[in-house]
């Protein structure tokens, strides 16, 4: 039995035929966003979400929430469920909608591109474990920082989460410009 909280997930055929009906938002990071997002995706990082949820009370139409591979989807349908909006999330995310041949909008060039969540958390984790493992050398003590990324990484598996993720996300190169921002809610409330 599924919760109310449990989103609704729709496959990337069903989305791709659904899609001019429906109004996508990407809960990815601007740089993300920049690098390649579905047709008409307007970008609302899941950080930022809160801001978004007066406009998109006022949504009448169906809403399809994207993130890279769909966790961070997931997590913003059940945050929009708590608030009485109703979401679906695209299985497979942004990558799966890529995998299978379907064609994502870049911005303007001059947008920020920075890497993909995903890649930040791996180049992050194993730079720290590779400093503990170094350090290690000289005190056997830094060796707890490597366990210390190792079960911070078992226990994001387990639970679908990713501290290491949220922490990234505030850096300037992961945030929205407020202008950025205040644009897509403009647009956002357009849509209603």
């Amino acid at each position: 039995m599924t919760s109310p909280l449990d989103p609704r997930t729709l496959d990337v055929d069903a989305a791709r035929t659904r899609l001019p009906g429906m109004t996508v938002i990407d809960v990815r990071t601007p740089g993300e966003y920049a690098a390649g997002h579905l047709p008409g995706a307007l970008n609302v990082p899941l950080d930022q979400l809160d801001r978004a949820l007066p406009a998109l009370r006022r949504h009448y139409g169906e809403l399809l929430v994207v993130c890279a591979s769909g966790a961070r989807s997931e997590n913003a349908c059940r945050l929009l469920a708590e608030h009485g909006i109703a979401a679906m999330t695209l299985t497979g995310g942004t990558q799966g909608w890529a995998e299978r041949g379907h064609e994502l909008d870049r911005p303007a060039s001059g947008a920020r591109r920075t890497w993909s969540m995903e890649r930040q958390v791996r180049f992050t984790a194993g730079s720290v474990v590779l400093v503990g493992l170094a350090l290690g050398l000289l005190h056997p003590a830094w060796q707890l920082l490597s366990a210390g990324i190792a079960g911070g990484l078992v226990f994001s598996a387990l639970t679908n989460t990713c501290g290491m993720a949220a922490m990234l996300s505030k850096l300037p190169h992961n945030r929205p410009r407020p202008a950025e921002l205040d644009a897509t809610l403009a647009a956002l409330a357009q849509r209603g």
